[in-house]
């Protein structure tokens, strides 16, 4: 069950404000100019997506890692880590404002891009894109940080990363027939956030007193 947290949270930072209204210009960016090719959008989507998934694989394993060393103090990790998931969730629903979430405004500039360069591409840009999906991208790491397993945290970023990835990959490719949902999404972002940002607060609550492992083995 915590999987299909985080790969809700992977989606959730697909449609956030800060980066859906972004998916025009990197499809643009990888298409290589206004002829879209859908096979060659499509490899460079996909090396995107492996670059970033890349990053957020080591940055999973790192958090297991320490994790690990935190098994001994596991109340404290959980109060520790709860909290800060509880902090992102109020970030997100606009009681707390972190400057450290803002997202990245800059456009990319286009160029002949290859698999391997969108691959180098979005290792590069996922450090970019921290602030803009740091709430949910936390929430992922801190999740993994409770299992207290280098394995498990390879997993849970794999499975974040594919939420995030795979809708990007789709849109990529469809951008033409999803302009309403991508528009119904737009004129829905408060319900989308305070939704989001509900969640982030409830699953940081339920890390903070331990209860989130025992209410994960009930629905397995």
């Amino acid at each position: 069950m915590q999987y299909f947290i985080v790969f809700l949270e992977g989606i959730i930072t697909f449609i956030s404000p800060c980066l859906l209204p972004m998916l025009p210009i990197y499809v643009s960016y990888f298409a290589g100019g206004s002829q879209r090719s859908v096979c060659k959008t499509l490899t460079n989507a996909i090396g995107f997506v492996t670059g970033f998934t890349l990053v957020f694989i080591a940055m999973g394993a790192l958090a297991g890692t320490v994790g690990g060393f935190l098994r001994e103090y596991q109340t404290a990790t959980n109060v520790i880590t709860g909290a800060i998931v509880v902090l992102f969730g109020l970030n997100f629903l606009g009681v707390l404002k972190f400057q450290l979430f803002k997202g990245m405004g800059s456009s990319v500039s286009q160029q002949n891009l290859g698999f391997f360069s969108s691959l180098l591409f979005g290792m590069v840009f996922s450090i970019g894109w921290t602030p803009c999906v740091g709430a949910f991208l936390g929430s992922a790491l801190m999740l993994a940080s409770q299992q207290g397993h280098v394995l498990t945290g390879v997993v849970m970023l794999l499975v974040y990363s594919l939420g995030l990835g795979i809708p990007f990959i789709i849109s990529a490719v469809l951008i033409d027939k999803l302009k309403n949902a991508v528009q119904f999404i737009k004129r829905n972002y408060n319900l989308i956030n305070l939704l989001s940002g509900s969640l982030l607060v409830l699953v940081g609550i339920l890390m903070m007193s331990g209860l989130l492992g025992k209410f994960l083995s009930l629905l397995s």
